[in-house]
């Protein structure tokens, strides 16, 4: 996957480096080619080896929040009345997730994640609103003036209303923010498949008290005297 370079979000990531009183937020917002390049290519066929079907599908989770009764989810994937009824992705997009990953992350390896660590979100309303609420309840006035922006900067880049979004929803144990000393995270994946392209927003909140020996995804933490 290409990081393709983006001022406008650099710009924005500057902005997401936020000091409260009881947390430090920091977001990082980056554009992905999905086209792939040659270590892309060799990954891709490690991914599908052994026989796999590329074009087979995947069962994805339900995105956190959503009630099993939720009307979206009453139907088993194999069409039955009983049962969840399970959103699927291709391998291939399913790569592109783990790919842009793999970019995103460089210190981890992502190759071996699961369809089931990723959720399809119901709509773009449902996550503005998820990030929105997340993002306004700890950073306040600071977020209430960049939100526009940022979300001027993420349509003009993706076209956000022909995207479909994932969220990216692993286990403590792979989870790059899971250590002590994160508040909360959340990795949603805006893909548009004509454009080939993902936009990646990925955010966590620590408690300043932690420092980069002990605190979480230690890689990532600024240091304390580094002005925002």
């Amino acid at each position: 996957m290409k990081l393709l370079e983006s001022t406008r979000f650099e710009a924005i990531n500057n902005a997401l480096a936020i000091q409260t009183g009881d947390s430090k937020i920091i977001g990082r917002i980056e554009s992905y080619s999905c086209k792939m390049a040659g270590t892309d290519k060799a990954l891709y066929k490690r991914f599908n080896a052994e026989g796999v079907n590329p074009s087979d599908l995947q069962a994805l989770s339900p995105p956190q929040g959503v009630s099993p009764g939720h009307s979206q989810y009453s139907r088993s994937i194999s069409g039955d009345e009983e049962g969840p009824l399970c959103d699927t992705i291709s391998r291939k997009t399913l790569f592109y997730l783990i790919a842009t990953l793999n970019s995103a992350f460089p210190d981890y390896d992502f190759m071996d994640v699961k369809s089931h660590e990723f959720s399809k979100e119901p709509s773009r309303q449902w996550v503005t609103n998820a990030i929105d609420t997340n993002l306004a309840a700890t950073a306040g006035e600071h977020y209430r003036l960049l939100g526009p922006s940022m979300w001027a900067a993420i349509d003009d880049e993706i076209s956000l209303e022909n995207c479909d979004i994932y969220s990216y929803n692993p286990d403590l144990i792979s989870d790059p923010f899971g250590e002590d000393g994160c508040l909360w995270s959340f990795n949603y994946f805006f893909y548009n498949k004509k454009l080939k392209r993902i936009v990646f927003f990925t955010c966590r909140a620590i408690n300043p008290r932690y420092t980069l020996d002990s605190g979480c995804g230690s890689d990532f933490i600024m240091d304390e005297d580094e002005s925002y």
